[in-house]
């Protein structure tokens, strides 16, 4: 598989708790790592597209979030805001292996660098 060396591990699924999130750091800024009813995971960046509210403390319902300033949903497959607005953020393609552990395609040196 060619890109391979670009997912990154970044916890486990038992680490987020059903219909919330949890925040993984990068050089491209904060993640959010969305865990829905049913154990979907997703992840966006951790900034509505409106005023920058957190996502990762937002609401998570079905396959949505709404974010906790300004009642936004966003999809989570997607980052396409849903309503009351327009918009959209970043998304991230992340996996869940045999063992429970939760990686993300995104280059390895974002979080190599990234500053706790």
């Amino acid at each position: 598989m060619s890109n391979a060396g670009n997912w990154a591990p970044i916890g486990r699924l038992d680490d987020i708790p059903r219909r919330g999130a949890r925040c993984v750091n990068s050089a491209l800024g904060r993640i959010a790592v969305f865990r829905t009813m049913d154990d979907k995971v997703f992840a966006t960046e951790d900034r509505c597209p409106h005023k920058g509210g957190p996502l990762s403390q937002g609401i998570v319902h079905g396959g949505s979030v709404t974010c906790p300033l300004h009642s936004q949903v966003i999809a989570l497959d997607t980052g396409v805001v849903q309503g009351p607005d327009e918009g959209r953020v970043r998304t991230f393609p992340v996996r869940v292996d045999a063992d429970g552990g939760l990686e993300i395609l995104i280059e390895a040196e974002a979080f190599q660098q990234a500053a706790e």
